[in-house]
């Protein structure tokens, strides 16, 4: 498979660390324990595998969960090309569906007295919320750049008929967001779609593809990390000043 357009953009989303990202703060804490006041010192390897260390289900897995749920809520739905407009599937209807079997879920919760209730993969953000309607700015920029060029694809559409048929049937008090996590997941999937349909990519290697893409850039955006630590850190010291941080798009 060539690269396409959705491979550089998908690499590109993984590749960078916000401020305080766990896996840049695993690769920063092993430079500042060796001392970053001493270069020489430092130890490249130690501080990759301290990228790794700090990636995990949580930290990196999203993709993974995102990935088994959308071919969850797509199993038997006959889809064959997840790029055209005219897929002929409702995606109003298919988001109901899954609202109307989660808020069973929660209300059964509920009544057992448990708060421990399973998240919906790729929805909502503990940053970008608490408005009528959320947006995650990340995923309103990849939205806006493949509708400018003309590229569709329908798991990303899936994502915002469910934010909204949660908020209308009352399972959410206003509009998640569909966060960054829903983007990767519906990218990956949308370029491998072919391959799972053919049998050539069976389903569990669909969820681990998605924990490896996120591996693969972000390992490249942490050995940046490792490399700034060394020329501008402080021993024992993990931190960046906020005067020093600035966004670069």
């Amino acid at each position: 498979m060539l690269p396409t357009f959705s491979h550089f953009t998908l690499v590109g989303l993984l590749l960078t660390n916000g401020p305080g990202a766990i896996s840049a703060q695993g690769a920063k804490g092993a430079v500042s324990a060796d001392g970053p006041e001493t270069p020489e010192r430092v130890q490249l390897n130690k501080a990759l595998v301290g990228f790794l260390t700090h990636s995990g289900f949580a930290h990196g897995g999203n993709g993974y969960e995102g990935i088994a749920f959308l071919l969850a809520q797509f199993r038997g739905a006959e889809l064959k090309d997840p790029t055209d407009p005219q897929h002929g599937i409702d995606l109003k209807a298919l988001a109901m569906r899954y609202v109307e079997e989660y808020a069973q879920y929660k209300s059964k919760k509920k009544t057992a007295g448990s708060l421990d209730i399973q998240k919906i993969p790729g929805v909502n953000h503990p940053v970008f919320k608490d408005r009528p309607v959320n947006v995650d700015p990340r995923e309103v920029y990849v939205r806006e750049l493949f509708a400018k060029r003309g590229e569709y694809n329908v798991f990303h559409q899936y994502y915002h008929a469910l934010v909204q048929a949660l908020f209308d049937a009352g399972v959410s008090r206003n509009v998640y967001c569909v966060n960054i996590d829903a983007v990767i997941a519906a990218l990956l999937l949308k370029m491998l779609w072919q391959l799972y349909r053919s049998g050539a990519f069976p389903e569990q290697a669909l969820e681990t593809a998605a924990f490896t893409i996120f591996l693969y850039p972000r390992m490249l955006g942490c050995a940046a990390e490792i490399d700034d630590h060394i020329n501008r850190g402080r021993n024992m010291d993990t931190r960046t000043p906020a005067s020093q941080c600035r966004f670069v798009a």
